[in-house]
Parts: C-alpha cells; sequence; structure tokens
C-alpha cells in the first residue's frame, strides 16, 4: 500500500506481456458476457419495480404489514390487529375509542380537583347578565360579580386565572384530573349556581374557588373562606363541613409556607379561616370546598405580591400542597 503521491515507477520493455493466443481472448469474452448477465438481469427486475408492473403487466400486489406498522398504531401498543383495514372502508371512530387511554401517574391519581378562578374579566361589560339574580339555597344574590382590581389597574380575573392555571399544571403533575369552571372561553360569568353545579357534576375530591380581597388598604394578608352549616332549598352543606374545613386548613398551612404571606390581620382572629353562610359558590356546593382570598388588591404591599409571577407561582404551590395534604397524596 502506497502512503505517498509520487507517481507509480515505468514499466520497462521485459516486463510488458505479449498478446494472448486466440482461445485466450475468447475464453475472456465469455467471462465479460457470464459478469454481465445478473447485471442486465436486476436492470430488468428494477425497472419492473418502478413501473409497477408485475408478471403479465399487472401491478405486484403489496403484502399486508404487521398490525405495529399500520397507519395510526403508536409505538409500543399493547393492542394489535391482525388485518390491515382496506383504504376503502378506513377504521370507524369506535375502533380507535377502544384503545385504553394511558393511565395517569403520581400520588393524585385517580383523583378529581376542580378549580374556580374567581369572576371573569368579561364581566365589567356584561352587568346586566351578572346582576341577574339566582336561588342560593337560603336567599337569592346576583349571578356573578365584577370583582375587583388593585390601583393600576391589575383585574382580580386576571389574578384568580392565571393562579388557577398555575395550580392546574401543579396538579396535572401528580396525576390528578382537573376541571376549571371556566377558563376565559365565555364573554361572562359563569353565575355563581352554575360554579357550584360544575364542581358536584364532576364529583370532585376537592374544590378550590380563587381569589383576591378588595378591603381598604391596612387591610393586608390572605383568608380561606369556610362553608357553614346550611340548609334549606336547594343547599345543604351538613356532609361538607367537616371534610371542608380540613381541605382549607391544610391549604392556610402550606400557603403561609410557601408564600411567606401571613394571615389576614382584619377578620379570622389570625387563624386565616372564615365562616360564611352567604355564598352561593358554597351554599350549594355538595363537595369539599373552600375559597382562598389570596391577598388585598387594595393594600400597596399586597398589590406588590399580587402582580409578581414568581409570588402568583408560590401562591399556586402553595394551594397545590394543600390539596395534595387533604386528598392524602
Amino acid at each position: 500500500m502506497r502512503y505517498d503521491d509520487s507517481p507509480p515507477p515505468p514499466e520497462s520493455a521485459a516486463s510488458v506481456s505479449p498478446d494472448p493466443p486466440w482461445y485466450a481472448r475468447r475464453s475472456t469474452l465469455a467471462v465479460a458476457v457470464a459478469a454481465l448477465a445478473p447485471t442486465a438481469l436486476a436492470g430488468w427486475v428494477l425497472t419492473q419495480v418502478l413501473t409497477g408492473s408485475g408478471p403479465g403487466g399487472q401491478p405486484p400486489q403489496p403484502k399486508a404489514l404487521p398490525a405495529s406498522h399500520t397507519a395510526g398504531a403508536g409505538a409500543g401498543d399493547a393492542k394489535s390487529s391482525t388485518t390491515t383495514p382496506s383504504p376503502a372502508a378506513p377504521a370507524s371512530a369506535s375502533t380507535s375509542a377502544s384503545a385504553p387511554a394511558a393511565p395517569s401517574k403520581g400520588p393524585l391519581a385517580g383523583r378529581t380537583v376542580v378549580i374556580d378562578p374567581g369572576h371573569n374579566t368579561g364581566n365589567f361589560k356584561h352587568t346586566s347578565e351578572i346582576d341577574r339574580q339566582v336561588d342560593i339555597g337560603t336567599n337569592r344574590k346576583e349571578c356573578d360579580t365584577t370583582g375587583t382590581t388593585t390601583n393600576s389597574g391589575y383585574m382580580e380575573a386576571e389574578f384568580t386565572l392565571d393562579v388557577s392555571r398555575r395550580t392546574r399544571t401543579l396538579l396535572e403533575s401528580k396525576g390528578a384530573k382537573v376541571v376549571f369552571t371556566h377558563d376565559a372561553d365565555r364573554p361572562w360569568g359563569p353565575c355563581i349556581d352554575e360554579r357550584a353545579r360544575i364542581g358536584n357534576e364532576a364529583k370532585a375530591d376537592a374544590v378550590v374557588s380563587v381569589h383576591a380581597d378588595g378591603v381598604s388598604a391596612g387591610n393586608r394578608g390572605f383568608h380561606i373562606i369556610l362553608p357553614a352549616t346550611v340548609k334549606g332549598g336547594a343547599a345543604d352543606t351538613s356532609k361538607i363541613v367537616g371534610p371542608s374545613r380540613d381541605l382549607g386548613e391544610r391549604i392556610a398551612g402550606n400557603f403561609a409556607r410557601s408564600t411567606g404571606s401571613a394571615p389576614a390581620n382584619y377578620l379570622g382572629s389570625g387563624t386565616g379561616l372564615v365562616v360564611r353562610d352567604d355564598l352561593g359558590g358554597l351554599n350549594l356546593s355538595t363537595r369539599p370546598k373552600v375559597f382562598i382570598e389570596c391577598g388585598n388588591m387594595r393594600d400597596a404591599k399586597d398589590a406588590a405580591q399580587l402582580t409578581s409571577p414568581e409570588w402568583r407561582q408560590k401562591a399556586a404551590e402553595g394551594i397545590t400542597n394543600g390539596i395534595v395534604g387533604f386528598l392524602g397524596g
């Protein structure tokens, strides 16, 4: 083997062989023809494949692929078909729907949590609709309210939706199924009775309604609103009062640790827990449910926290950890 670029030495005259005899030339020609025959045959076969012709000029019939290679089959499918659907008869919707969904994993697998983002940014433009009275069991009350704002105009409904979405992400990462009462997907509402109904129909293991307060400056801190024992009309909270208190206490402790916020200094006697019987969202619930007022939007110090994305993430962590603790995750 040569490792340099120099040309090979010229052949000497003595090294050149004389012309081979006639029979040697015939032998060489026969070998050449024999070598070309497979190549020509391969070329003919390739032409037939490219033109789609088979024996008798008909296109070759494709072989059925294994089920794991058919369209729509994912890697590692546990269930496979032994036949390939005909192009003229695609698989029906019921066939694809029969494939089992991947099970949720995590400490909250199999649990359902309903998150209720308080108010709606569109309520300000739909005051006549949200002023409509609805039955809350013990009496009648307006369908919803606009919510409050910070002095700079940051809306409570914007805050509640952001914290709720962050909470949803955290809960889903732990395996929970999370249902929202709304997700900025409607112009206003829903009304307070519908919000309660969504939690009931979902058979939620826990329901949390996210809010922020709007009282005078100097009033600071968070508080959790628990359902009172109420029975009247469509309202009967007797079965949820106990578990709702447990849920509220766990959220209060975790919220304080995550955010560094103190319980409200203007109600609850420093416990951060308040019992009310005038909220339709609680009165009409048949599932463990609490409201959390994360802070006071009208106080400059609290507002600085509520408008901070970093603080809102901590708020979501506190709410999530309280729900996890309540559900035994």
